[in-house]
């Protein structure tokens, strides 16, 4: 790990984005509450939460860290995608971007299980589903 004792606690924040790319007849699903497992939406902000508490035992270079506030949003983006965007926010002498990303990565795995009966082929493949695009928005360090 980087040693960040010299550091001073500085209001940090990091937003993190991707989306999941899925049938068409899948979001449909969606919209209608068609889906056998439950709510992604709500399964899938709450994973968002755990995820960004459980980065640093995922990453074993990142900081335990104290998060002070966490914002998940998730939607459905056109015909094809589901996208969610997780906001982190922590007074520490560390980023939060690790943390966003991961809940973000998380979120999507746990829609892709979700839905994964609704995206296999007859083959049982997943020619259609693709996670995309997971990135940083952008990050803030405030003195």
């Amino acid at each position: 790990m980087i040693d960040v004792s010299s550091k001073d606690e500085i209001h940090r924040e990091a937003i993190a984005r991707g989306c999941i790319k899925l049938r068409r007849e899948t979001i449909n699903r969606i919209k209608s509450g068609a889906i056998e497992k439950g709510d992604i939406f709500t399964a899938s902000a709450l994973i968002a939460i755990q995820a960004v508490k459980q980065t640093f035992l995922l990453l074993p270079f990142c900081h335990t860290i104290r998060v002070d506030f966490v914002k998940p949003n998730i939607w459905i983006e056109g015909d094809e995608r589901v996208c969610v965007e997780v906001l982190v926010k922590a007074r520490e002498r560390t980023g939060v971007e690790m943390e966003a990303l991961t809940a973000v990565s998380i979120a999507l795995l746990n829609i892709w299980d979700m839905v994964k009966a609704y995206e296999k082929d007859e083959y049982g493949q997943y020619p259609y589903t693709a996670i995309e695009s997971i990135h940083v928005v952008s990050k803030t360090k405030i003195s």
